[in-house]
């Protein structure tokens, strides 16, 4: 008689964020990440306008899929990647068109015209973003400036489900990364948007799948490629910041929230106050891997930390951190303009900072309270979770650990979207958190906080 199938125990993550694409190994049992492999995702600057390097990334997953089941093993396959994104398929499954970088400032060029079709706020919990990152006007702009691509199109997919497809032949979208600002979903119906219909895309967008649904196994010439075995699944895949909301929704909390960091903070609340999001401050309506309608806000802080820091490896010393709080020297927004609760203002600074210590600790603080305004404009409530590298900044975490008084949490893993990938495949227990301490100088980083607050 043959038993079930066992559970999978190493599970391949590819994981690709707007700055690096990654192969992690997760070992279902630990809940570790025992290998992991990056790329950079560089933009590809060429005709017909900047897209992503996908043989390049396909190549490196191949190559680390095959080292990783020589050294380890692979069981299951799982995907997270970005948002803002989709790729469009011809009828023999190839590109119709290059993947355009979500950045890119063309879709700008129709913006008035894309505004006029575009549905409200009220159905997509979508709001209005610049260049591409609303996905529907990343299509209104490629098919205005190709009247033959809309015809070339056979199927039109989200991009984890890119990766899947490669791996499996099978397309499909996943309703994270169709809830994720693309104009094109509405979350509340868990249905496609009437712009979906309105583009001309009915019968070729493809369905939307639960992220943790397995779309197949690996086709033969992926089993040749990288040694894996024949039988090994593929689940369907999900957004990079629902990626790290996965293992909480597994446990037993009920009210609160998650802070997903990296190039992008996303704050997701769960059961929260009862709150009107406010489109013009970047706040949007996500979908969890359930299919859940999310209140979520977000700004570009991964890249303004990289911004500000400077490439500096200097480490805050304790006169840095005194002399920025009692001289209240303040990192005004924003310093990335085009998104985030203060989009469109120019970063300043109160006083500036007169050493790199100075600077990169006012950097964390600035971070901390541009996370917290997004965890109020969204009625966060109760205990916050951190994930990601801003889970490993002590000073972040002292700032909204006074500014969070149900506590505030840093998850363990080092990558939390590969593991909240991974447990698509094997659902587990929530993953250790540790709980920060409110820091001893708490009065002197809440007044600093209200005074931050006072200058904007």
């Amino acid at each position: 008689m043959i038993g079930p199938e066992p559970t999978p125990k190493h599970i391949s993550v590819i994981d690709v964020g707007k700055t690096n694409a990654k192969l992690a190994l997760v070992d279902s049992e630990t809940l570790s990440e025992i290998a992991v492999v990056t790329r950079p995702n560089t933009v590809i600057d060429a005709a017909p306008y900047p897209h992503f390097d996908l043989e390049g990334h396909w190549a490196f997953f191949l190559e680390n899929l095959a080292a990783f089941h020589k050294s380890h093993g692979v069981d299951a396959i799982s995907i997270t990647t970005h948002g803002a994104s989709v790729v469009l398929l011809d009828k023999a499954g190839d590109l119709a068109t290059p993947m355009l970088d979500y950045e890119h400032d063309g879709p700008d060029e129709c913006a008035e015209a894309y505004t006029i079709i575009r549905p409200d706020f009220a159905e997509t919990g979508s709001p209005r973003l610049p260049g591409g990152l609303n996905v529907g006007a990343q299509l209104h702009w490629l098919f205005e400036r190709d009247p033959t691509l809309l015809d070339r199109t056979a199927h039109v997919i989200t991009y984890p489900q890119y990766w899947a497809y490669r791996l499996t032949g099978q397309w499909a979208c996943d309703v994270t990364s169709l809830g994720c600002h693309t104009d094109l979903w509405n979350p509340w119906s868990g249905q496609p948007s009437t712009l979906v219909a309105t583009l001309g895309l009915s019968d070729k967008l493809a369905p939307a799948l639960p992220s943790s649904h397995v779309l197949g196994v690996i086709t033969a010439e992926t089993a040749a490629k990288t040694g894996l075995r024949a039988t090994t699944p593929v689940v369907c895949g999900i957004h990079d910041s629902n990626a790290s909301l996965v293992p909480y929704l597994q446990g037993d909390m009920d009210t609160f929230s998650v802070v997903s960091t990296g190039t992008w903070v996303v704050a997701m609340a769960l059961n929260g106050g009862d709150v009107k999001l406010d489109p013009a401050r970047d706040t949007l309506v996500n979908v969890n891997a359930v299919g859940a309608p999310v209140p979520s806000a977000r700004f570009m802080g991964g890249r303004e930390y990289e911004i500000i820091r400077d490439a500096s490896t200097v480490e805050p010393s304790e006169q840095d951190r005194m002399t920025v709080l009692q001289n209240k020297i303040m990192l005004l927004p924003a310093v990335e303009p085009n998104s985030g609760p203060y989009s469109g203002r120019v970063f300043s600074w109160s006083n500036p900072p007169r050493s790199d210590g100075e600077r990169i600790y006012a950097l964390s603080l600035y971070l901390a309270l541009m996370t917290q305004t997004c965890l109020d404009l969204i009625g966060a409530k109760g205990p916050t979770l951190v994930e990601g590298p801003f889970a490993r900044n002590a000073d972040f975490l002292d700032m909204l650990a006074v500014l969070r008084p149900n506590g505030v949490g840093a998850a363990s893993s080092k990558t939390g979207t590969s593991l909240g990938a991974a447990m698509l495949v094997s659902p587990s227990e929530m993953p250790p958190v540790h709980m920060q301490d409110r820091p001893e100088f708490a009065p002197l980083l809440a007044r600093y906080a209200e005074s931050w607050h006072a200058l904007l």
